[in-house]
């Protein structure tokens, strides 16, 4: 990773803004409804009891809660980072949950030699974090390797609109910091059938009615040059506030039905290659044998 991405000091890493500040944006918060409910669906279809989430960064926003629902449900959760001052973080963030994940701390260069044994888990997964690593492929067989069931990986996609736009004109340094080749979903399929791993189903997820950018509102349109205080009044202040946490704690209610409402593509039942000119994540789900 990089100093983008969370390991480098030459500048804030993005991800240390939400380790205290938990409103992440609407689309943000539409991106971790539609996954949970993705979780909890194959929870309840594969009776998984035990799950590893590695790595715990991939989903901009808050970090480490991809699998905090799945806790929530019973699950017993275990998360892998890299970082210790994070993953202290993390474990705090769990315990405003009231949550308690069992948290390894790893070293950046150790994703390829998990600390688990074989079969340990029912699920091994991953959210939108392989491009960050020195060794991908490495990750992937460890996924394998620590499931006794089922592999769930997820990238983002490059279909869709936002990612070139973002991509070209909004944010094109990152992508300096990322190897792009593992957006490729049918390299991962390659590697993941490559270790023995049965592709028992594949499709998108993650398909608001707005492009995915990566970044609030507000600041898409300053990047885009686009000067106007009623537009920037609209995307910012207390009226302008999305946050999972609150859901997570009781204290906003209503948001998963404020925001659910957005997901009529998602639940369409229209094949998954129609809905990919616009979804932003593409995924795998193997069976290990």
């Amino acid at each position: 990773m990089t100093t983008l991405t969370g390991t480098g000091e030459a500048q804030r890493p993005i991800w240390e803004k939400y380790l205290t500040d938990y409103n992440e944006g609407l689309g943000l918060v539409y991106e971790r409804f539609v996954l949970n409910d993705f979780l909890e669906s194959l929870r309840q279809r594969y009776a998984l009891e035990t799950v590893l989430e590695a790595p715990i960064y991939g989903m901009a926003g808050v970090t480490g809660i991809n699998s905090a629902m799945l806790a929530r449900s019973g699950a017993r959760v275990t998360l892998v980072d890299d970082i210790p001052d994070r993953a202290e973080a993390v474990r705090r963030i769990w315990g405003e949950l009231g949550l308690s994940p069992d948290l390894r701390v790893i070293p950046p260069d150790g994703w390829g030699e998990l600390p688990f044994e074989d079969d340990s888990f029912d699920l091994s997964w991953n959210w939108a974090a392989l491009w960050y690593l020195p060794d991908p492929a490495a990750l992937l067989r460890e996924l394998v390797r620590t499931s006794r069931k089922l592999v769930f990986v997820a990238m983002p996609n490059n279909l869709q609109a936002g990612y070139w736009m973002r991509k070209h004109v909004l944010d094109k340094d990152f992508f300096e910091t990322v190897d792009e080749r593992w957006v490729d979903i049918n390299r991962i399929r390659w590697h993941l059938r490559n270790e023995g791993v049965e592709i028992i189903d594949s499709g998108v997820l993650d398909t608001p009615p707005w492009p995915d950018t990566v970044m609030p509102a507000n600041e898409v349109l300053r990047r885009l040059g686009v000067r106007s205080e009623k537009l920037e009044e609209q995307f910012t202040g207390d009226s302008w506030e999305w946050n999972t946490m609150a859901y997570y704690l009781g204290q906003q209610p209503d948001l998963y039905e404020r925001v659910i409402k957005y997901a009529w593509l998602d639940h369409a039942p229209l094949p998954w290659r129609i809905k990919s000119v616009w979804a932003h994540h593409r995924w795998l789900l193997g069976r290990v044998d």
